[in-house]
């Protein structure tokens, strides 16, 4: 089996991180994606966003590399785009057009500020939409400035997630309505969306407005990492007051009454206490002593280690295709598996092939070769 989207088309317009990631994990489960990019290049093993993807080269300049795209459309489920707002219509490819061609393709947009409000039309990154939601300030140390967790909460969950959650809910609603409709997947909603527990804590007042104070956020001594003997981290997290009483036991922490436990004011002296004891042994000494107990514990691991770990290992969590470790296609099916990805082919190396399948014969490719229709 090729995957549960197996027989399900998309066009990806090319571009930079969230809509390419969107791209891959399809591509992942089966859909075939087509990469419309600016030009022809080299083949890059890695360049794992590109995964089991095919391209065209397309001169979008042109009235007949817009009329090529379109001929894509045509045939597909939907089309995902990162643009600004407003770059699709300028090259004649807007949603209007696109579902003019094709009523049932799903058009998905993802943007950090969304297709409207004041910022619409702004440049941004990542950490700008985790700012303006509130999440960043949450995030650091409480003496230092806020620290960006990479670009994964806004790029990749408030961002990919939410445009593959608009996709898959628009493709269920077209089962009974038949037409497609436009996603606008926004990053600024999306975040504020995944922060639904934190804001029903910040209304029954159990999370407080200063970093490093709070539950989740490393101000409780028993849900943070700690650094050990040989200068490496470990990490706990037993919320539970059971799981919470064997990190006690196998680690020989202070014994403490649960309420007493979760009174911020006991939380500086237990956290010195425990990064006292948590240094007395190796990153691997308490990992033989903690690890597959209900401690809730694991070590930190860094990129190179992590595909060694035996869980990880037996699960095939990491696969290597053409000498790059990457993560394997994510979640399982029982029925229908995704196989393993394959290599990113070179930019623009299928575009020939593409165009056969949309009805263009070798004459009519070689002239839009020499017409510069094709880059």
């Amino acid at each position: 089996m090729a995957g549960p989207l197996d027989g399900l088309k998309v066009v990806e317009m090319e571009g930079l991180g969230p809509c390419p990631l969107a791209g891959q994990f399809l591509a992942d489960l089966g859909a075939e994606v087509t990469v419309i990019v600016r030009k022809s290049g080299e083949h890059d093993p890695t360049d794992i966003n590109n995964r089991s993807k095919r391209s065209v080269a397309l001169n979008l300049k042109s009235e007949q590399g817009v009329d090529i795209a379109l001929k894509l459309v045509e045939r597909s489920d939907i089309l995902i785009e990162g643009f600004r707002p407003g770059v699709m219509e300028r090259m004649g490819l807007g949603p209007d057009i696109c579902m003019e061609r094709n009523p049932r393709l799903i058009f998905g947009r993802i943007t950090g500020w969304g297709q409207t409000g004041p910022l619409a039309d702004c440049a941004g990154h990542d950490i700008n939409y985790m700012a303006i939601t509130g999440f960043l300030s949450a995030i650091g140390k409480p003496e230092e400035p806020p620290l960006p967790p990479l670009n994964i909460a806004a790029d990749y969950a408030g961002g990919t997630m939410f445009l593959l959650l608009g996709i898959l809910s628009a493709l269920y609603e077209r089962q009974n309505s038949g037409k497609g409709q436009v996603i606008d997947a926004a990053m600024v909603d999306g975040v504020p969306a995944l922060m639904a527990l934190i804001h029903s804590w910040l209304a029954k007042g159990n999370w407080v407005q200063e970093r490093g104070q709070n539950l989740l956020d490393g101000g409780a001594p028993y849900y943070r990492t700690y650094e050990t003997a040989d200068e490496k981290y470990i990490s706990v997290g037993p919320l539970e007051p059971q799981f919470f009483s064997r990190l006690v036991e196998l680690a020989g922490l202070p014994e403490i009454e649960d309420d007493a436990r979760k009174d911020r004011n006991n939380w500086p002296e237990m956290h010195q206490a425990y990064a006292q004891i948590f240094k007395t042994k190796t990153r691997d000494e308490w990992t033989e002593i903690l690890e597959g107990t209900d401690a809730c514990f694991a070590p930190v691991l860094g990129w190179a280690e992590a595909p060694n770990h035996p869980h990880l290992r037996e699960r095939g969590t990491f696969v290597e295709v053409d000498n790059v470790m990457q993560a394997a296609p994510a979640p399982r099916f029982s029925r229908t598996p995704a196989s393993l990805p394959e290599s990113p082919t070179a930019p623009g190396s299928d575009t020939e092939r593409v165009l056969e399948e949309i009805g263009f014969d070798n004459s009519k490719i070689a002239e839009f070769r020499k017409r510069g229709v094709l880059t």
